[in-house]
C-alpha cells in the first residue's frame, strides 16, 4: 500500500506540474518552394506546425509529407501589404476583390494546401485592418468546421481578433518572430524572448521560417524544451483552449 500511494502521489504531481508548465507553440511559415529545407522543417523534434504558401511549386508535396509526420499543417495564406512593391502572390486576397473573389480566392488557396486544420496570414498589413474584407474573410473560414486563424499580426492596426470572434473563429496571434534577420545571434535572442513570455503569461506562440539559422537552433533546442520546464504543444492547442483576448498586449508588428 505505502508503494502505491507514492506512485500515484507521483503521479498526481507530475500531472500538476505538467499542467501548469509554459506552453509554446511554434510555427514555421512560407513553405513551398525549396524542398530541403521543407523536408528539414518537417524533421523538427515535436508538433512544430508547418504553414504552406498556397501558390508554391511544392506546396501540396511538402503539406502531405508534413501530415504523414504527424505535424499540423496551415494554410499561409497571403493578404495584400500595405506597401504592396507591386508582389504578386498567387492566390493573395487583396482589396479590389469582391466578396464572391475573395470565397473564390480562399477556396483556391485551401484546395492547395491539403490537410490543412487552419490558417495564418502571409503578409496582410493592409487586408488585416480592414474590417469588410476580414469579415468576408472569417465567414469563408467559419464555414469549414473546425479550421482556425493565426494572425501574423504585420500591424498594429490589425482587426482579425476582433472579426474572428464576430464570427465565431477560434483565432490567436503569434508573440515572436524568431528570425526578424537571419543572423543567429538575433534567432537565438527572439527564442530566449519567446521562452520569457511563455513563463509570465503561461504561453506563447512564436513564428519562424525554413531558414538554416533557424532550423539549426530549433533542432538544438526544441529537445531541451521539456528539461527547461516547458511544454512544447500544437499551435491549435492554444488556439483552441486561450481566449483571443488574452493575447499578448504589446508586441511589435513586423513589417511584411
Amino acid at each position: 500500500m505505502p508503494g502505491r500511494l507514492s506512485a500515484l502521489l507521483l503521479l498526481l504531481f507530475s500531472a500538476t506540474t505538467l499542467a501548469d508548465a509554459p506552453r509554446v507553440a511554434i510555427i514555421i511559415d512560407d513553405l513551398g518552394y525549396h524542398l530541403g529545407n521543407g523536408k528539414r522543417a518537417i524533421s523538427l523534434p515535436g508538433p512544430v506546425a508547418m504553414s504552406v504558401l498556397p501558390g508554391a511549386p511544392r506546396a501540396r508535396t511538402l503539406a502531405q509529407q508534413a501530415y504523414a509526420n504527424g505535424k499540423e499543417v496551415l494554410l499561409h495564406l497571403p493578404l495584400q501589404a500595405y506597401d504592396d512593391d507591386a508582389r504578386a502572390e498567387p492566390a493573395e486576397i487583396v482589396l479590389d476583390m469582391s466578396r464572391a473573389r475573395v470565397g473564390a480566392t480562399f477556396a483556391r488557396a485551401l484546395d492547395a494546401v491539403p490537410h490543412a486544420v487552419g490558417i495564418n496570414s502571409h503578409r496582410g498589413s493592409l487586408v488585416t485592418r480592414h474590417p469588410g474584407h476580414m469579415a468576408w474573410l472569417m465567414q469563408e473560414i467559419a464555414a469549414r468546421e473546425k479550421l482556425f486563424f493565426i494572425d501574423s499580426f504585420t500591424t498594429h492596426q490589425s482587426v482579425a481578433l476582433q472579426i474572428a470572434e464576430e464570427n465565431g473563429v477560434d483565432a490567436s496571434r503569434r508573440d515572436i518572430f524568431l528570425d526578424p534577420d537571419k543572423d543567429p545571434a538575433t534567432v537565438a535572442r527572439e527564442f530566449e524572448r519567446l521562452k520569457e513570455i511563455a513563463r509570465k503569461r503561461g504561453h506563447a506562440i512564436g513564428i519562424g521560417h525554413p531558414y538554416p539559422a533557424t532550423l539549426e537552433l530549433l533542432e538544438r533546442e526544441l529537445p531541451r524544451l521539456a528539461e527547461e520546464g516547458f511544454e512544447l504543444v500544437r499551435v491549435s492547442e492554444l488556439v483552441r483552449r486561450i481566449p483571443a483576448t488574452d493575447a499578448a498586449p504589446r508586441i511589435e508588428p513586423a513589417a511584411d
